[in-house]
C-alpha cells in the first residue's frame, strides 16, 4: 500500500491503494481546467460521497437514538449531513492546505471557502469509500461525526419552528409563505414556496408538497439569517 503523503494519510487514518483518488477528491475544477491531460476534478467524488455519508449518518442516528420518531431523526440527519457541518468537518482536519487550486481561486480565499471545504469533505469520503470499501468509508464517518452527534442529544428544531423562533426573538412579525408556483402532473406535483420576514429579501425552495417546500425555504432563509447576525 502506498500513502498519499504522510501528514494527509495520518489526517484521514486510511492508506491509499490507489492514491490517485484522494488527490482526485483533493482537486478543485479550477486546477483541472487548464492542466495537460485535463484531470478530473472533486466533482464527481462528491455526489457519491454525498450518498455515502447520508446512508452512514442514517445508521449512526438509528442505533444511537432507538426508538425515536421518524422526524427526530430525519431532523438530526438534515443537521449532520448540511454543507455547514462538512465544512466545520473538513476545518477541523485540516483539508484546506491540501486543496489543489488555480491561483486566482487561491487568492480568493478558496482554500477557507466553506462551499469548497465542504464538497472536498464529500469527495475524500467517497475516495476512501472507493479505494476501502464500505467499512472503510464508515470508519472514517464514524470517527468524525460521533462527536457531533453527541454535542446536542435534544432533537432539532425543524426549519419552520426554528424560523418563527428567530424572527420573535427580534420583535419581528412572523414568516410569511406563500405559493409561487406548481409545476408537474397532479399525481407527481412540485410546489414553489416564497418565505419572507420583514425588513429581508425572501427565499424559494421547491417540494413535493408544500409542508417540505415551506420547510426547504425556511431552511434556506434560516441559514442566510444565521450566517449574517448569528444564531
Amino acid at each position: 500500500m502506498s500513502t498519499v503523503s504522510d501528514p494527509l494519510g495520518k489526517i484521514l487514518g486510511h492508506r491509499f491503494n490507489r492514491p490517485e483518488l484522494v488527490r482526485e477528491a483533493l482537486c478543485h475544477s479550477s486546477a483541472a481546467q487548464g492542466q495537460s491531460g485535463r484531470p478530473a476534478s472533486y466533482e464527481r467524488l462528491e455526489f457519491l460521497g454525498d450518498r455515502v455519508l447520508g446512508l452512514v449518518v442514517a445508521r449512526l442516528l438509528f442505533d444511537r437514538f432507538a426508538g425515536e420518531s421518524e422526524g427526530h431523526l430525519a431532523r438530526r440527519h438534515a443537521e449532520l449531513v448540511r454543507k455547514e457541518t462538512l465544512a466545520r468537518v473538513a476545518v477541523n482536519l485540516g483539508l484546506g492546505r491540501h486543496i489543489r487550486l488555480s491561483r486566482g481561486e487561491e487568492e480568493a480565499g478558496g482554500r477557507d471557502n466553506p462551499a469548497i471545504l465542504a464538497d472536498v469533505c464529500e469527495a475524500v469520503i467517497a475516495a476512501i469509500f472507493l479505494d476501502g470499501g464500505f467499512e472503510a468509508a464508515a470508519a472514517f464517518i464514524g470517527r468524525h461525526w460521533a462527536v457531533l452527534i453527541e454535542e446536542d442529544l435534544t432533537p432539532p428544531k425543524d426549519a419552520k419552528t426554528a424560523l418563527q423562533e428567530w424572527a420573535q426573538g427580534r420583535g419581528l412579525d412572523l414568516p410569511l409563505y406563500r405559493e409561487v408556483g406548481r409545476e408537474g402532473p397532479p399525481h407527481a406535483p412540485l410546489f414553489e414556496v416564497e418565505v419572507s420576514i420583514e425588513g429581508h429579501p425572501p427565499e424559494v425552495a421547491n417540494g413535493p408538497s408544500k409542508r417540505t417546500a415551506e420547510q426547504a425555504a425556511a431552511g434556506a432563509l434560516l441559514a442566510r439569517l444565521e450566517v449574517r447576525y448569528g444564531g
